[in-house]
């Protein structure tokens, strides 16, 4: 604690700014998670209102949400369980650029491909 303390200190007379990949992964999931959700909600609302009547958009919104928390924890917490040295080390930025991109491809990707196979689904029944 002390160390890092001094770290910190040491960070902030130097007028360096290290960036600390534990936390910005935390803030890639949190904001990752905002845009999904409005996404989700967003795609599933414009589903309904194209005359659906089943419940199968309400699933896939279920589906969705249940399957991305356990995606978004994995990223997090590969991430946390980096040391201080670690955590402010610039030779983990091409790991976590490429976790990042697939976080987001994700996030973006994953409420309009579920609802086209529900789309789907819906269409063959």
């Amino acid at each position: 604690m002390v160390n890092s303390d001094k770290r910190a200190k040491a960070h902030v007379l130097s007028g360096n700014k290290v960036r600390d990949w534990r936390k910005a992964m935390s803030d890639h999931v949190a904001y990752g998670l905002l845009v999904y959700t409005a996404l989700q909600i967003f795609v599933t609302v414009k589903a309904l209102s194209e005359g659906s009547s089943t419940a199968l958009p309400y699933l896939a919104l279920i589906v969705l949400v249940s399957a991305i928390i356990p995606v978004c924890r994995w990223f997090e917490k590969r991430w946390a369980g980096l040391d201080d040295v670690q955590a402010a080390d610039p030779g983990f930025a091409p790991a976590f650029k490429r976790d990042a991109i697939t976080l987001w491809a994700l996030a973006i990707g994953l409420p309009f491909g579920i609802t086209l196979i529900f789309k789907m689904l819906l269409s063959l029944f």
